[in-house]
Parts: structure tokens; C-alpha cells; sequence
């Protein structure tokens, strides 16, 4: 298979949020496609009917999107070749690679207890009967698995897996109404697509042995496997829902950005060097599927804050802003026309401290309250009339500042308190009050910025007036 463009691809069922792990699982198809310069396929396993809705399917592209993985064709839809594995069937029963089964349910029942009393697999008595036998009842289609030998999966990370052929039973290829099930139509749909590298969970290694005796029954090359180890929560369990998120979604919801996620996820059971943040063209160069480590891997929200706390800091203002006004909305805050644009001009000033875009907003809070702002009794205390008296000239000083930026006015309130022959202590926290209307703000000169000059004075002489 080394001569053939490499083909991975993402299958997820709609029957659900998109789980953390189905998205590392895409990001690694992903990434292997774009540094071996393949292609990333997508394919919808939508055969549950009654849960794969449109709005289930929908939330796998939503999800999708959000993450930037971007498939090169267009998503295929199992359900919709049915009757191609259907014929894949046949063309099993034509080569004796797969037989009719039609022991009864009770039947079955007895076979299994046998089984499970002598110690190994259910083999049914319709293996190698005559089809002439053949009653006129309903059937299954079941695999022919060999009775002896090995199926070997050299898997590109756990190494070497041998199955023992005999502990493998005779899986159902189609049921009784002519479905198929799920083995025959994954080994059917990825060799249809040109799948290459089958690159998935672990908890798929199992599958792995049935569906490359499937692809030999079907005179098929199998494809590259490589099983993913899970994503375990910090305390090293399997993740659930008492760990935190565990959907691409809440993620979003959460308020972390897709770069961060990115670099997030493809450090979870892969690595290079001691490098922690990297560009995606720097994942796509470095990336490897066989440098995955067997090891499951720990979800770790202080690296993940760390690393979006990165990405906060290198990302547009315009659009963190359009972000943090959703974010607002979400919180039925009551935006205005000029609000996009003054949280353009406040991000820059309080995201160094911010790990999630949510307390991005929280720091925002202050610039996009209306005049007059109403403060609280601690910071009407500040105002005594020592401190309206000084807050006063600082006004005056303000107002004739010939420039108004973040080194110029940390200059002029220093040389203000200088005048005033007091520390800044004695200063700042009042007019912080009367700048922030006791909201999170950043340092004084940074809040006068992101508010703007005229703003500023504004609150001044609103907070001014209040202690008068």
C-alpha cells in the first residue's frame, strides 16, 4: 500500500454530541492526510434510523467546522449503500468465504450455552452444510472465520497484535431482514473510498481482526491500521461527564478557541520534543502516526487553559470581539451599535489574564457600561473629600494630556502623584471606582485607553459628581 496515495478518514455516528475523542481521532486523520498529502475523507454512519437525524448529522459538521478539519470530498452516507454491501455479501457467499445460518433463536440459545460451557466461540451447524439442505426460513449471513492460525494485526501503534483464530466467532455479515451490520459495512465503504490508513480508537482493535478476515473474504488488501490509546479524565479514568466537558461543544460553549484545541488535542498522545505550542503548518510537517504513544492520555484543563490563554493573546481583536459580544448576548447583556467597537479597543488591555473568551467577557464588563455609572457603597466610600479634591485636578491633567496611550498616561499619573506628594496607592483605587464602576479593569492606564479619552473624563465627572 506504500505506492498509493494515503486516503484516512472520520466515521462518526449522529447519534449524539461529538465526543473530545472522536475529534482527536479526526484531528489525527487529519493531520497524517496533510503531511503525507493525502486526503481526509468524511463519512457519516447514520444505519440507526431512528436516532441519526439531520440535526444529529448536523452537529458532526458543526463540529467539524468549528475545529477547522475540513474534508476533500464530499461525506458519504452509509445508509444510503445498503444494497452495495448487500452484494458484498453475496460475492462472500459465492467465494465460501461467508455462509446462511439459520439456526432459530432457540437454537442459538442452546448453541451459546454449549459454547460458553465447553469454552469457546459459537460455531453454527450450518457452516458446512450442503446448500441443498437448506430450510425455507429466515437466515443470517455469517462470516466463514478460519478454525485455525493467526490474524495478525501490525498495528502502527500498538505494535504487533495476534488474534487466535479460533477465538473468533463467525460474526454476523446480514441479518435476518437483509441489513447489514456494522463490520461488513465499514470493510465495504473504506475499501469503496480508497482508505488507506484506518486510523481510530482503540476500543476498534478487536474490530480489526474481523474486518481484515472480511477484507480476505472479499480478495481485499486491508488497510493500515493504528489504534488510538482513549483520552483518560486527570485522575487517570476513563473521561465522563463527572471530569467536566466532554463534548466539542461544551467546549466552544466554554469558551476556547479552535487553534487552542488544536494544538490541545494533537499533544494528547503525540508529541515532539519538548515542543508545547506549535503552528498547524508545524503540526502538519512534524506530524507521524506511528510517534502516537500506546498510552492512554490525560486530559489536563491547566495545559489547555494555558495554551488558550496563548492563543487569546496572538488573535484578532476584531474577532475576539465578535466572540465576546456573543458571549454577552448569551448573558441577555444589553449591547449596543458601539459596543463591538469598544470591545475591539478593551480586548488588547485585559486578555493577557484571561484563559477562556467567558472571562474575557467578565473583564470587558466595565467598558460597556452606560453613564451615568451607578457605584457601589465601597467605592463611594473612596471618594472622601481629600480624594475628590485630587481626583479633580487629575481630571484637569487629563484632559490636556497631548497624547493618549498606555506609556504616556502611566507617565502622567505617576508624575501626577509625584506633584500630589503621594504614592499611586493613594489615587488609583478611586479611579478605578469611578472608571470601572467597581467592575474588573485592567491597570489605570490601560482602562483610560480601552475607554476612550472623552468616556474616561465622562465617568470622571459622573463619579465627581456623585461625592459632591
Amino acid at each position: 500500500m506504500s505506492d498509493r496515495p494515503v486516503v484516512t478518514r472520520i466515521a462518526p455516528s449522529p447519534t449524539g454530541a461529538m465526543h473530545i475523542g472522536t475529534a482527536r481521532t479526526a484531528l489525527f486523520n487529519w493531520l497524517y492526510a496533510r503531511h503525507t498529502g493525502g486526503k481526509f475523507l468524511l463519512r457519516i454512519e447514520d444505519t440507526d434510523r431512528e436516532r441519526s437525524t439531520q440535526a444529529a448529522v448536523q452537529v458532526i459538521f458543526d463540529g467539524l467546522a468549528w475545529l477547522g478539519l475540513e474534508a476533500d470530498e464530499t461525506p458519504v452516507f452509509q445508509a444510503a449503500r445498503a444494497d452495495r454491501h448487500k452484494l458484498a455479501a453475496d460475492e462472500m457467499l459465492a467465494r465460501g468465504s461467508a455462509y446462511r445460518d439459520y439456526m432459530t433463536p432457540d437454537e442459538l440459545e442452546v448453541e451459546r450455552a454449549l459454547a460458553r460451557a465447553e469454552g469457546r466461540v459459537v460455531r453454527s451447524p450450518w457452516r458446512d452444510a450442503s446448500p441443498n439442505d437448506a430450510p425455507d426460513r429466515p437466515f443470517v449471513v455469517r462470516l466463514k472465520c478460519p478454525l485455525e492460525g493467526e490474524t495478525l494485526i501490525d498495528d502502527q501503534v500498538k505494535g504487533l497484535v495476534r488474534f487466535q483464530n479460533r477465538d473468533l466467532d463467525d460474526l454476523i455479515l446480514l441479518r435476518t431482514d437483509g441489513t447489514p451490520t456494522y463490520n461488513l459495512a465499514v470493510v465495504v465503504d473504506d475499501h469503496e473510498m480508497g482508505v488507506t490508513h484506518v486510523i481510530r480508537g482503540d476500543d476498534h482493535l478487536n474490530n480489526a481482526a474481523r474486518q481484515t478476515l472480511i477484507y480476505q473474504g472479499l480478495g481485499w488488501t486491508p488497510p493500515v491500521w493504528a489504534h488510538l490509546p482513549l483520552i483518560h479524565g486527570p485522575d487517570g479514568t476513563k473521561l465522563s461527564k463527572r471530569h467536566g466537558a466532554q463534548a466539542v461543544s461544551e467546549f466552544s460553549d466554554m469558551g476556547y478557541l479552535p487553534e487552542a484545541m488544536r494544538n490541545y488535542l494533537t499533544k494528547l498522545g503525540w508529541g515532539h520534543g519538548d515542543d508545547e505550542i506549535f503552528s498547524d503548518r508545524q503540526a502538519i510537517d512534524w506530524f507521524d502516526i506511528k510517534d502516537v504513544v500506546s498510552a492512554p492520555a490525560r486530559l489536563d484543563w491547566a495545559k489547555l487553559n494555558h495554551l488558550n490563554n496563548h492563543y487569546l493573546r496572538l488573535a484578532d481583536p476584531a474577532r475576539l470581539a465578535k466572540l465576546v459580544a456573543d458571549v454577552h448576548k448569551s448573558r441577555d447583556w444589553p449591547l449596543h451599535d458601539d459596543h463591538i467597537a469598544v470591545l475591539e479597543r478593551v480586548i488588547p488591555h485585559v486578555r493577557d489574564g484571561a484563559k477562556t473568551t467567558l472571562e474575557l467577557a467578565d473583564a470587558t464588563v466595565f467598558a460597556l457600561k452606560r453613564r451615568p455609572l451607578e457605584l457601589p457603597e465601597k467605592a463611594r466610600d473612596l471618594l472622601s473629600e481629600e480624594t475628590r479634591g485630587r481626583l479633580g485636578r487629575l481630571r484637569e491633567v487629563l484632559a490636556a494630556a497631548p497624547a493618549w496611550d498606555v506609556s504616556a498616561l502611566e507617565a502622567l499619573n505617576r508624575q501626577f502623584a509625584e506633584s500630589e506628594g503621594v504614592g499611586l496607592g493613594k489615587i488609583g483605587p478611586a479611579l478605578r471606582a469611578a472608571l470601572s464602576g467597581g467592575s474588573p479593569a485592567p491597570d489605570l492606564a490601560g482602562a483610560l485607553v480601552a475607554l476612550g479619552k472623552d468616556e474616561s473624563l465622562g465617568r470622571l465627572d459622573d463619579a465627581l459628581s456623585l461625592g459632591g
